[in-house]
């Protein structure tokens, strides 16, 4: 019977966990499958662990990763990724708004011939916070100019990977992780459905400004090399407004108007402006990916297991 298994890390949902649970075992399945669930603690500091051990003792079907401090969402789910044996595997977040009500049409798209089904995000104006909606649009349209891979915009981590799939996405050794950007990369026969993200269980969002703007630099810089291609066309545009200054100075000289050239100083600096901000664009951008290189070399693991329940 084929097994499916779901990936769900969690950071402090100590509070709904059970009524998460519940939600995920009222998803109605087809008797040919059986199901397990894998939940990752990104190190709470709540009671989430103490409630997984008691889901996990009261259900055979659940595996609890605890992880030995909080190394972030990406880190948590390439734990649960790592872990899991099935032969679908489904992820989701343990806040409920991800509708677990979803799964039985990602099962039908799968068993159509899709590896991977991506649940693409539509957020209700009147619900969805502007900032945050602007944002992401702004993001998932400079990813499609400048990345590597075409990611609908509104894609999550909901996502339905099958076992050969999972298998060539374990293959990414990347520390920097974009998953949902690693699953379009493989190149897997893939579908998208939308959904209309339903309300927090309980608590608030553990994704702070700070935390999408990470995931959104590790996004961009993982998957594009054109910010370092940047420096070259801001040099092209600095050759050119230089060109541009030689013109008019040669004009001068040559028509015998030597005495109208006013010795200024204002070209002078806005050409030292110019190449100057040209010079810290080009080191900003080399520190980045220095810094990128860095932490690749230094192979340390993505997350660190504190115990498991399996």
């Amino acid at each position: 019977m084929p097994l499916i298994e779901f990936v769900v890390p969690l950071f402090n949902e100590g509070e709904s966990l059970r009524r998460f649970h519940s939600q995920l075992l009222e998803i109605p399945l087809s008797p040919e499958y059986t199901r397990r669930f894998i939940y990752v603690n990104d190190g709470s500091t709540d009671g989430t662990q103490q409630a997984l051990e008691e889901l996990a003792a009261a259900y055979k079907d659940v595996k609890v990763i605890q992880l030995s401090r909080n190394f972030g969402n990406q880190a948590a789910l390439s734990a649960g990724l790592d872990t899991a044996s099935g032969d679908i595997v489904i992820s989701l977040d343990g806040d409920g708004q991800h509708p677990p009500s979803l799964v039985p049409e990602m099962l039908k798209l799968h068993a159509s011939g899709c590896d991977i089904v991506q649940a693409r995000r539509i957020d209700q104006k009147a619900s969805a916070d502007f900032l945050k909606r602007w944002t992401s649009r702004v993001f998932y349209w400079l990813l499609g100019f400048v990345g590597e891979v075409e990611i609908a915009e509104g894609s999550t981590d909901f996502c339905l990977i099958s076992r050969r799939a999972l298998d060539a996405l374990r293959l990414l050794p990347e520390y920097h992780r974009f998953l949902r950007g690693m699953v379009v990369w493989i190149g897997f026969p893939s579908a998208v459905i939308p959904f209309v993200p339903a309300m927090r269980i309980g608590g608030e969002s553990k994704y702070t400004y700070r935390k999408l703007l990470r995931l959104a630099a590790d996004a961009l810089f993982s998957f594009s090399l054109v910010p370092l291609r940047i420096g070259l066309l801001l040099g092209l545009g600095f050759i050119l407004v230089a060109t541009v200054e030689l013109l008019y100075v040669a004009y001068f000289w040559l028509s015998g108007y030597r005495e109208r050239l006013v010795p200024g100083w204002s070209s002078l600096i806005l050409i030292l402006t110019v190449s100057s901000a040209i010079n810290m664009i080009l080191i900003g951008v080399l520190g980045i990916y220095i810094g990128m290189i860095f932490r690749e070399v230094k192979r340390r693991p993505i997350y660190l297991v504190r115990s498991k329940i399996l």
